[in-house]
């Protein structure tokens, strides 16, 4: 049986998982496949990608919450947040990857940006946070919930706000705040599992 949504968790969800997503491959390969074809499907592409990945992470979130005791889902939560803050920092000098796609129909654009987020998110950040998040606050469906419409819009702004959004935003900046986010979250977890 579902439990019911959370808006606090779904919020909190959105906003780690948004800026988790904001400087990440996906989100530049979304940018560069609309800059090269029709946004709308790449935006269906891509969103129908990003469903799958949410379904796979919460799921296995709540399969190691069944797993483990409540002090190793503290451990594990705390390792995960520490690993994504190692990985921010470190991709913090990155740029996007640049993708030569040129499809024709807009059936074909989706599927491509469905296949290139499908296949780029694979052991991505906020496909990690979502499932540590998924163990952690035992509400799949808002953790689901709050994750997918981060990266829904995430994936919007790349396909509306293609080039003028580069010119915005940093990624730098974006993965050296999402560092720090992730390291505190990281402490407090760790303090909370060694209580």
């Amino acid at each position: 049986m579902l439990r019911p949504v959370h808006l606090t968790v779904v919020a909190s969800v959105f906003g780690l998982v948004f800026l988790g997503e904001l400087p990440d491959k996906t989100m530049f390969s979304s940018l560069v496949l609309a800059a090269r074809g029709r946004p709308g499907p790449v935006w269906i592409g891509a969103a129908a990608a990003f469903a799958i990945h949410v379904v796979l992470a919460v799921s296995i979130g709540v399969g190691l919450f069944h797993l483990l005791p409540r002090s190793g889902v503290d451990a594990l939560a705390a390792a995960l947040f520490f690993g994504g803050a190692v990985y921010s920092w470190l991709a913090r000098n990155s740029s996007g990857e640049d993708i030569e796609v040129a499809p024709s129909s807009a059936v074909r654009m989706a599927l491509t940006a469905g296949v290139v987020i499908f296949v780029a998110e694979w052991g991505d950040l906020t496909q990690i946070i979502t499932a540590d998040l998924a163990l952690r606050y035992h509400s799949p469906l808002s953790v689901g919930v709050g994750a997918l419409a981060a990266l829904w819009l995430v994936a919007g702004l790349a396909v509306l706000l293609g080039p003028r959004l580069l010119a915005v935003l940093s990624p730098h900046h974006a993965r050296v705040v999402g560092a720090v986010v992730f390291l505190v979250l990281a402490g407090v977890t760790a303090y909370q599992a060694a209580s």
